[in-house]
C-alpha cells in the first residue's frame, strides 16, 4: 500500500489460491485489511478498485491470479467543531498525540453523538487535526473501553500509522477481566463480521474478516480471570466477541455478556460489585509503535482506571484465588 501524495491511496494485490472463489469485496477486505469492507465496496462501486483492469461488482467471484488495483482519493477531512473538554495526554509532539481515553467517551462524532466526542476535544486542543482525515484518528476504542490511543497529528504520521496498523506492527495490550476460571493462556483465531440478525452487534462469522486475539492469565480467581490480551488484528469489538465466543465474556459487557451472574454463594459485596459494574471490564494498557518521523520504537502505558482497580480488589477479597 502506498500514498505517493496526500490526495490518493494506491495499492496492488493478487488473488491467492486460498481466496479463489470468494466474493470480490471479501477478497479485497483480506488483501487490504486497513480499510473497512464498506469503504472497499464503495471504491469497487466507483471503479476505484478494479479487477484485472476492469470494473466489477462486489459480489463477483474472483479467481486465482487475478490482479487488484486500488487508486482512490483520500477521504477528505470532515469539518467538526472543537470543544474545551480536558484531555489526558500521555505524550505529544508535532506528529503524534497519545491520549488516555476515559469510559463513556465516544471517539467520533456520529448520529446521536454530534459533539462531546474525543475528536471534538482533540480539535479543540490541536485545531490542525481538522485538516486530517477523521480528525487524525486511525484506530478506535469502544465508548466504554478505557485506555491508550494514538492520534496522527500530521499527514506523515497519518500515512505511517495506517501502514503500521495494516502491517500488524503496532503492539496493543489490554487488561481485561472475564467470567470463568481459565486454566491457561491461548489464542482465538476466528473471523468476525456483523451478527446475522442483530446488526448493531458483531459475531464470529465465517464470512467475516480474519481476527486473531492472544491472551494470557494475569491473575486467576475462583470464578473469574484477569487477563492480559494482545491483538494481532483490530476488528470491531474483537476482544469482547472472541472471549464471549468461548463462553468467557467480559464482566459488565452489556452487549455480549448477558445479565450479571454472581457465582453461587457470593457474598453481598461481590454480588454488588459484579451487578453494578456497568461497562465492559476492558482497558487499553500498552501501546507500542514506530515513530512516524524518527522510526524509533515508542512504547506507552496507562494505569488501570479506578473502577477496574476496585473490581479486582473485590475479586481478590471475596472470589478466593484458586490454587495453581
Amino acid at each position: 500500500m502506498s500514498q505517493d501524495n496526500f490526495d490518493s491511496i494506491n495499492g496492488e494485490a493478487s488473488i491467492s489460491r486460498e481466496l479463489h472463489g470468494t466474493r470480490f469485496d471479501q477478497a479485497a477486505a483480506i488483501l487490504f485489511p486497513e480499510f473497512s469492507r464498506s469503504r472497499l465496496q464503495a471504491w469497487i462501486g466507483a471503479g476505484a478498485l478494479t479487477l484485472d483492469g476492469q470494473t466489477a461488482r462486489a459480489k463477483d467471484k474472483v479467481t486465482q491470479g487475478q490482479h487488484l488495483v486500488l487508486a482512490a482519493a483520500v477521504e477528505p477531512a470532515v469539518s467538526w467543531s472543537g470543544d474545551s473538554r480536558p484531555l489526558d495526554i500521555v505524550y505529544e509532539d508535532e506528529h503524534v498525540l497519545v491520549v488516555n481515553k476515559a469510559a463513556g467517551v465516544v471517539v467520533h462524532p456520529a448520529a446521536g453523538h454530534a459533539d462531546g466526542t474525543l475528536v471534538n476535544s482533540l480539535i479543540g486542543y490541536a485545531p490542525e487535526l481538522e485538516q486530517l482525515p477523521r480528525g487524525g484518528i486511525v484506530h478506535r476504542l469502544d465508548k466504554d473501553t478505557t485506555g491508550i490511543m494514538f492520534v496522527a497529528r500530521s499527514h506523515l504520521a497519518h500515512q505511517s500509522l495506517v501502514k503500521q496498523l495494516a502491517a500488524r506492527s503496532v503492539q496493543r495490550i489490554y487488561a481485561a477481566v472475564c467470567r470463568g476460571a481459565l486454566s491457561g493462556g491461548g489464542s482465538v483465531n476466528a473471523p468476525i463480521g456483523r451478527h446475522p440478525t442483530v446488526r448493531t452487534r458483531m459475531a464470529v462469522n465465517e464470512g467475516g474478516k480474519p481476527a486473531i486475539t492472544h491472551y494470557r492469565i494475569a491473575e486467576r480467581f475462583s470464578h473469574h480471570t484477569s487477563l492480559s490480551v494482545s491483538l494481532e488484528t483490530g476488528r470491531t469489538h474483537q476482544i469482547r466477541v472472541h472471549l464471549a465466543s468461548r463462553n468467557n465474556p467480559l464482566i459488565g459487557d452489556p452487549v455480549y455478556g448477558g445479565r450479571p451472574r454472581p457465582p453461587a454463594g457470593a457474598n453481598t459485596e461481590l454480588q454488588t460489585a459484579l451487578r453494578t459494574f456497568s461497562r465492559q471490564a476492558l482497558h487499553a494498557q500498552t501501546l507500542a509503535f514506530d515513530h512516524p518521523a524518527t522510526g524509533q520504537r515508542c512504547q506507552f502505558e496507562t494505569p488501570l482506571p479506578d473502577d477496574l482497580i476496585q473490581l479486582l480488589a473485590v475479586l481478590r477479597a471475596h472470589d478466593t484465588v484458586a490454587s495453581l
